[in-house]
Parts: C-alpha cells; sequence; structure tokens
C-alpha cells in the first residue's frame, strides 16, 4: 500500500499531533546519534514539546556545544556586518567616482567649446584662462623640445656619424671597410688616367712640330 503524502501543515487533532511528535522526536533523535557515530560529527539536538519538556541529545558536552556555536555565530555576525560596511563604502566610493567622471566630461567639454551656452561670465572667464595656460605651457615645451634637438644635433660628432653609417652599411650587405679604400683607389685611377691623358695630348702632333725649331 503507497504511503499518502503528508501536508506540511498543523496538525488540528490533538491526539494524531501527539503521537506524530512522539514518532518523529524518537526519530529525529537516532538520526542524530547515527550521524554523530558515523561521520564522528559533534551533534547537538534540543527539542521542546508544546508543553515546554526538553529532550535532547549531544555526542559531547552540551555547554561546550553551545558555546562553540554561540562564537561561531557572533563571529558570523561580525563577518556579515563588516561586509554590509564594505559594500556601503564602495557604493559611495562609486557613487562619488561617477560624479567626479561626469563634472570632469562636463569640463572637457567647456574646453572644446561644447555646452558653453548656459555659462556665465566668470566660467567663460575661467576656460579662457585654463586655455591660455595650456597654450603657454605647450608653447614652452615645444621650444624646450625644439632646442634639445638641435642642440643634440650640433653634439653629433663626425666619428660617431661614420660609426653609425657602417653599421647601417653592414646591415645592408654592404662592407663599410672596403669602401673608403675603394672610392680612395677609384679617384686616384680617375686621376693617373686623367693625368695620362693630359701627357698623351702633350706630346701629340706631326713630328715636324715637336722638331721645329
Amino acid at each position: 500500500m503507497v504511503r499518502g503524502k503528508v501536508q506540511m501543515r498543523r496538525i488540528e487533532n490533538a491526539t494524531s499531533r501527539q503521537v506524530t511528535f512522539s514518532k518523529r522526536r524518537n526519530g529525529l533523535l537516532k538520526k542524530a546519534y547515527e550521524l554523530s557515530v558515523l561521520c564522528d560529527a559533534e551533534v547537538a539536538l534540543i527539542i521542546f514539546s508544546q508543553k515546554g519538556r526538553l529532550y535532547e541529545f549531544s555526542s559531547s558536552s552540551m555547554q561546550k556545544t553551545i558555546e562553540k556555536y554561540l562564537q561561531c555565530a557572533r563571529e558570523e555576525e561580525r563577518s556579515i556586518e563588516v561586509e554590509q560596511r564594505l559594500r556601503e563604502q564602495l557604493k559611495h566610493e562609486a557613487a562619488f567616482m561617477a560624479r567626479k567622471i561626469e563634472l570632469l566630461e562636463n569640463s572637457h567639454r567647456k574646453l572644446l567649446g561644447h555646452n558653453i551656452g548656459n555659462c556665465s561670465m566668470e566660467e567663460l572667464q575661467e576656460i579662457d584662462n585654463q586655455l591660455e595656460r595650456s597654450l603657454k605651457n605647450i608653447r614652452a615645451r615645444k621650444y624646450l623640445t625644439n632646442f634639445q634637438y638641435f642642440e643634440f644635433s650640433f653634439a653629433i660628432p663626425g666619428n660617431f656619424l661614420l660609426e653609425e653609417n657602417a653599421k647601417l652599411s653592414e646591415k645592408c650587405g654592404f662592407r663599410p671597410s672596403d669602401g673608403p679604400a675603394k672610392h680612395k683607389e677609384i679617384r686616384c685611377h680617375s686621376r693617373s688616367t686623367l693625368g695620362s691623358e693630359v701627357v698623351t695630348e702633350l706630346f701629340i702632333g706631326p713630328p715636324t712640330t715637336r722638331n721645329g725649331p
């Protein structure tokens, strides 16, 4: 025979309620004992009947178990309070940062010339002063950068430039050590060729010209 599902509500009949209490109380005490033995757990069970009668079970000392429970409960309560305070603090900080970002974005738009229709004369003057200060700083930084660039350019020695040129030539596959000698050889050959041509041109002409008076 299939047992019907018991509805979870108060039993109105006093006799049936007492019988159900006795059965389920004994079953609960038995389960608590089995749990403590099988799982080596610290179990404490307290039951008060409708008339105020006490039924209890403890795998160790009931007083120590209750003290341990109260300590854990206080620690958990403090942890919840700390978490709530931290959550509120983060909430306020997030709202403050959102407001600050909004003010910065509004100020940035005004510096770009947007949303200035409702600005007062004092606000416009302040925006003008900010732009003037920014422009002065930019020009000063630009002048300093240009001065440092030219100073560095004039401070570079010739040997340093030759070394850098040699390094670049090696990366491109040329031999910089042979380059200057080769150019020198070519220049010398050109000069000797030019000199031989000049000498040859001096001796070109009929024999009569060479032996004439």
